[in-house]
């Protein structure tokens, strides 16, 4: 299957189904939680403005350890105790942050992000898959609409491994 970036139009809220759109017809058929982690931080990173770093955390025992992302190198392991790909893991509950630097316990992996999302990656059994982690280098860059238009494509990738 070949795939051309799209230019997203309409509101905040249209443009996120047009990316989940493209999400689920990049995961469509594919069950491989590498591949359809490497495809979505792709198409997110390239759709989406203001972004330094988008990628994919796997729970592995007992801490977060890199998978696929775009961006700069990254952390490759996180206590669930640290950072707020931490926090969304143990709390499993997304973490919107406006300002990384105020954030207690904030890891810094790229000195250049202010803000990050981070969605936790749920099995339907409620097994931690992991997290969707995004990064910008400018303060407050996520709202309520990037919130909901993330987390629904974390659900799409959750369900593209079933």
């Amino acid at each position: 299957m070949t795939f051309t970036a799209s230019t997203l139009s309409g509101s905040k809220p249209e443009q996120y189904a047009q990316l989940l759109d493209q999400a689920r017809g990049l995961l469509h058929g594919e069950r491989d939680r590498i591949a359809n982690a490497a495809n979505l931080s792709a198409l997110v990173y390239n759709a989406l403005p203001s972004l330094n770093w988008v990628g994919f955390y796997f729970y592995e025992g007992t801490e977060l350890v890199v998978g696929p992302f775009q961006g700069l190198p990254a952390c490759v392991r996180i206590p669930l105790d640290k950072g707020v790909c931490g926090a969304a893991a143990s709390t499993r509950e997304t973490q919107r942050v406006p300002d990384v630097h105020a954030f207690p316990g904030h890891i810094a992996c790229d000195s250049a992000s202010r803000s990050e999302v981070v969605i936790p990656l749920i099995a339907k059994d409620g097994s931690l898959i992991g997290v969707f982690d995004l990064d910008s280098p400018e303060p407050d860059r996520f709202d309520a609409d990037d919130q909901r238009g993330l987390e629904a494509i974390a659900r799409a990738f959750v369900d593209s491994l079933a």
